[in-house]
């Protein structure tokens, strides 16, 4: 064959491209039949869709004991700070009638006895046992201090003649 003839062959070098216009590159181009054939979508997995009721569920249980835990440690800080409340103001009680005794300047009677004390509005008993020590100038004296439903503090202190 002479190299003038033309054939179907593309010359040696050239590559040779389907049908496509002037406009697109040989890299951009699509062939003709590929223009003819759409490809189907392929069909998503399960798990692409979204979150399954296991999934859901398991969040959901994460998330209530979480609350439940913060529910209790709020529930704890509360009964803390009122019982700290109850402890100062007991405490108050029983200074202020260990500070009576001292300036009285006499020495308690030895035995129990018990008064009525109100701190804020808090009502509480206080109850003192005053008891004999070796030696006749100290007296041993014990302070309960209760609310209305349980003890709230227990002082101990040793009052001397003055």
């Amino acid at each position: 064959m002479s190299p003038s003839h033309t054939s179907h062959q593309p010359a040696i070098g050239q590559r040779h491209f389907p049908a496509f216009s002037a406009r697109q590159s040989p890299r951009t181009a699509r062939p003709s039949y590929a223009l003819r054939y759409k490809a189907e979508p392929r069909p998503r997995a399960a798990s692409a869709h979204g979150f399954t009721l296991i999934e859901v569920l398991v969040a959901l249980t994460i998330v209530a004991v979480s609350l439940m835990a913060g529910m209790k440690a709020s529930g704890a800080l509360t009964l803390h700070a009122q019982r700290q409340t109850d402890v100062l103001l007991g405490q108050m009680c029983a200074e202020n009638v260990l500070h009576q005794m001292r300036l009285s300047r006499q020495m308690p009677g030895v035995g129990q006895s018990s008064r009525e004390c109100q701190q804020g509005t808090q009502d509480y008993t206080v109850a003192l046992d005053v008891q004999p020590t070796p030696n006749p100038n100290f007296v041993r004296v014990d302070v309960l201090v209760r609310n209305t439903t349980e003890p709230v503090l227990r002082l101990t202190t040793i009052v001397g003649r003055n």
